[in-house]
């Protein structure tokens, strides 16, 4: 992973979240910056700058240099970030300050690769069960992604963290048996059979208001009697 951000920022004396509020309103984010041996720094740089490294490919992942006047150059990384819930702004930022060589902990994203062979040929679903994975590497190692080919998956197949392969400078810190995706058959919902509604026969009601019997088979010799007579 390339260095290509440089920050400028300056020493900041004065604390306290009137302070901060004041230096948001100037375009300046307040920030702490620690780690590699040397003492702690309150700065202030510009938030345009900052907010350029979170939108990066490597986002909050990305090592740059922190150029505080005064005190000189240092590689940092964002260890933490305050952001504004509403308006996603940056708020506050705690900077790490890294040693040469020195290994550090990062969630690196995970993205899967082709479509399996269960989803094209047999209609299963991909559920991808491991959005992020957690490494131990330099800064210099630390991968924009880790890839995963999930194209060969039948259904009820599965891909865990053994199975795949990384450089041999990153330690992937989540569990080996951990499953990161699979296939699975995808059960079309069971369609009720239709049942066919009788109508009711009509009921007649007689003056007093109680229901008057029908007698089918007199109605029917009525009938016959009336078509003899009209022969």
């Amino acid at each position: 992973m390339a260095e290509k951000f440089v920050v400028k920022a300056e020493k900041r004396d004065e604390r306290g979240t009137n302070a901060a509020r004041r230096l948001r309103r100037e375009g300046r984010i307040p920030a702490n910056v620690y780690g590699g041996g040397e003492d702690n720094v309150a700065v202030h740089a510009d938030h345009k700058e900052l907010a350029a490294i979170l939108r990066s490919d490597t986002g909050a992942n990305t090592l740059f240099t922190l150029d505080i006047d005064g005190v000189g150059e240092a590689r940092v990384i964002f260890q933490d970030r305050q952001i504004d819930p509403v308006h996603g702004r940056l708020l506050h930022a705690d900077l790490r300050r890294l040693a040469k060589g020195e290994k550090i902990e990062v969630t690196v994203p995970v993205h899967l690769i082709g479509t399996p062979e269960g989803v094209r040929e047999e209609g299963g679903l991909l559920e991808q069960q491991l959005r992020e994975i957690r490494v131990s590497c330099t800064p210099s190692k630390i991968p924009e992604s880790i890839d995963v080919n999930v194209e060969s998956l039948m259904i009820n197949d599965s891909i865990s963290i053994a199975e795949i392969s990384v450089d041999d400078e990153i330690e992937i810190l989540e569990s080996p048996g951990a499953t990161i995706a699979s296939v699975v058959f995808v059960k079309e919902p069971e369609l009720e059979p239709e049942v066919e509604e009788e109508l009711e026969e009509p009921v007649l009601i007689g003056e007093d208001g109680e229901p008057i019997e029908v007698d089918e088979e007199a109605g029917e010799g009525e009938e016959e009697s009336q078509e003899g007579d009209s022969e």
